[in-house]
């Protein structure tokens, strides 16, 4: 399964963008993460890999230098914990 197909077959996580296609993988990880249930999110990381999700949560999480985040803060906090006991 790719990632686009993914999306397409749950349009509940990006119900606001028309073309699929076009959403890049750092929205789609902040879409499933922010909205999308436990199956969800293990699907995404089938897709692209524990490290690869993790590392794209992280480049966009609170903590980065990055400032602004879109993550809600509990959902950033527990990610927060489950990529640095799975991903490391």
């Amino acid at each position: 399964m790719t990632l686009s197909s993914f999306l397409k077959s749950r349009p509940y996580l990006i119900w606001y963008v028309k073309d699929i296609s076009k959403v890049s993988t750092a929205s789609a990880v902040e879409a499933v993460l922010n909205y999308g249930n436990w199956d969800d999110v293990q699907k995404l990381i089938k897709i692209l890999g524990m490290k690869k999700t993790a590392k794209i949560f992280w480049e966009k999480s609170p903590k980065s230098k990055m400032g602004r985040t879109n993550y809600a803060p509990d959902i950033a906090h527990y990610f927060s914990l489950y990529f640095n006991k799975y991903a490391s």
